[in-house]
């Protein structure tokens, strides 16, 4: 790939990974549209790759709470707030990860890849997240998160196995209705990405390994790096916005979309 291909899929990688706007779909969109070549398994894990570094990154307290804490859920304790962290970490990410892999050994996975499919997803699950911030009550913060809302959150990401759907999306939606106030909502979502990216990452590397090269591999190490830039910088603002601001700017963007994927699509 060019520079400037590379440089593309990493930044709709990094910009959309964070934001409730579906990077997969976006990813899946770019060679449709263009009528480019598709990245390829190699880009997409180093693009992962890039935005779980950005993520670890910026939520390195609660990352290094989490890991401490997974020692002693790991001789049994659950007696911290780490190790119950970790708990809630690891039952929120069981779901996506039984149900990715029933959908990649019976193919669905690539059935999934349209254009119509992502503007369906895009425009129904944006006016879930309006309707879900709009009612949702602020009376639970991240501290509150228990295994019951973990579970309800981890089921709700099985959604976001179908491109278009956006895994910040869908879990922030469901951590919404369920009374987490809008920062909580996003920070409780970007921490169960880390499992999960590193799930989907290692699901993606054992295809890789059979093909890499020197030439993919160098290629990887630069989408990594945009990747990583790019979504330390959405992550950061989005953050910053979201104690001012509403999911409503993002709703208007994936409703605009779809509508214009769907006209696309059946034209």
């Amino acid at each position: 790939m060019t520079l400037f291909q590379l440089f593309m899929v990493a930044a709709i990688q990094g910009l959309t990974e964070f934001l409730p706007v579906s990077s997969s779909g976006h990813l899946v969109l770019l060679p449709a549209l263009t009528g480019g070549p598709d990245q390829g398994l190699a880009i997409d894990v180093a693009v992962h790759v890039g935005t779980l570094i950005a993520v670890v990154l910026y939520f390195r307290a609660d990352v290094k709470i989490a890991l401490l804490g997974a020692g002693r859920l790991a001789r049994g304790r659950v007696d911290t707030q780490g190790a119950f962290l970790a708990l809630c970490l690891i039952l929120s990410t069981i779901p996506v990860i039984v149900a990715g892999l029933i959908i990649k050994l019976t193919g669905l996975d690539e059935a999934m890849r349209s254009v119509a499919v992502i503007g369906w997803t895009m425009l129904l699950f944006g006016l879930v997240l309006f309707w879900a911030d709009k009612i949702g009550t602020t009376e639970k913060t991240s501290e509150a998160w228990s295994i019951k809302d973990a579970m309800i959150m981890g089921l709700a990401q099985i959604l976001a196995l179908v491109p278009g759907t956006s895994r910040s999306g869908i879990t922030i939606t469901a951590a919404r209705r369920l009374g987490y106030d809008r920062e909580s909502a996003a920070k409780l979502s970007m921490l169960m990405s880390i499992p999960t990216i590193l799930a989907s990452g290692a699901l993606l590397s054992l295809d890789v390994i059979q093909q890499a090269n020197w030439a993919i591999a160098r290629d990887g190490l630069i989408a990594a790096a945009f990747a990583f830039v790019a979504a330390l910088v959405a992550l950061s603002l989005m953050m910053r916005l979201l104690r001012s601001i509403s999911f409503t700017p993002y709703v208007v963007y994936r409703v605009l979309l779809g509508v214009v994927l769907l006209i696309y699509a059946y034209a």
